[in-house]
């Protein structure tokens, strides 16, 4: 009997060889007569432009394989997981009512849990926001916090005081009545029943070697050339991208505030410690299924 169109989750730290294994799953499943389409679940690649710097595949590398949610903001928009979730739930939909299976692929932990599983975001206020930032912009971040505490203590614990946008953020949802703090639930329950979740594993001494040349390589490729041509499309001023590993350390290097041997090191280490936070975030996923790289002919199609 046939069965439904399915959601596939690949997810993994990066630089595990997830692109590799969707296409390679996607070509496994078309042979065996179920079409299937990719879903992007990486923050960074949603910004146009942004190729070298967030390993993102060319167009001429995807097979013919039709992939959404790639280039599908500009660098000076916000990417943020409660926009992310409808719209790749949407692109999710489509594919499955053509009869094709869907291949959700990505290491931002939030935005693939945002799809994989079924849970709402706080709530939002754009002119709240508006009028708390203003109140950043004059005051600095602590009366916002002191009034973070009055209201959320637990979130004031918790937040990041370091990222005053964050700090922003809480106290909108909490003046909202809702809880800032979003984690994965104790028991997730799938938004999807025919969902299959593939992690992506690779030996720690392995990966950390492969990313550190991998940056290397991101600045041989002329990520410098690629961040400089991204400032007049807003770079600078995007409050996400930005930030975006190893782009904040290129844009340090063009306004000379580090060296190349600096902006490639903290590229480096920052990479490998979000590594370490990805594969943390995945191993609580239930029901995961463990591969060794892109091992897509170890994987049940059944």
């Amino acid at each position: 009997m046939t069965r439904e169109p399915r959601l596939w989750a690949v997810v993994g730290a990066t630089g595990t060889g997830k692109s590799a294994l969707s296409l390679d799953l996607a070509e496994r499943l078309a042979a065996a007569g179920r079409p299937a389409e990719i879903v992007n679940a990486d923050a960074m690649q949603l910004y146009r432009g942004m190729d070298i710097g967030t390993a993102k595949l060319p167009v001429a590398e995807r097979r013919g394989i039709p992939h959404h949610l790639f280039d599908a903001l500009e660098p000076g928009e916000e990417a943020a997981v409660a926009w992310y979730q409808p719209v790749a739930r949407e692109a999710v939909e489509g594919i499955r009512a053509r009869g094709a299976d869907a291949i959700l692929v990505g290491g931002s932990g939030l935005y693939v849990s945002s799809v994989v599983y079924d849970f709402a975001f706080p709530p939002r206020d754009d002119a709240l926001r508006v009028s708390l930032e203003a109140e950043l912009a004059e005051g600095g971040v602590d009366p916002l916090l002191a009034r973070l505490k009055s209201l959320a203590p637990e979130t004031a614990e918790a937040v990041d005081t370091r990222n005053p946008r964050r700090v922003v953020r809480a106290l909108e949802v909490a003046m909202l009545g809702g809880d800032a703090r979003v984690t994965l639930p104790e028991e997730p329950a799938l938004w999807c029943a025919e969902t299959r979740i593939v992690g992506v594993h690779c030996e720690r001494a392995t990966l950390v070697e492969r990313l550190d040349r991998r940056v290397e390589q991101m600045w041989a490729d002329g990520l410098l050339d690629e961040v400089r041509g991204l400032i007049p499309n807003g770079l600078e001023q995007g409050r996400t991208a930005s930030r975006a590993i190893g782009y904040a350390q290129a844009l340090a290097e063009l306004r000379g505030d580090a060296t190349r041997a600096q902006a490639v090191a903290e590229t480096q280490a920052l990479t490998r410690r979000y590594a370490r936070r990805q594969v943390s975030w995945f191993k609580r996923y239930p029901d995961i299924s463990w591969v060794d790289g892109p091992a897509a002919g170890a994987l049940d199609l059944a």
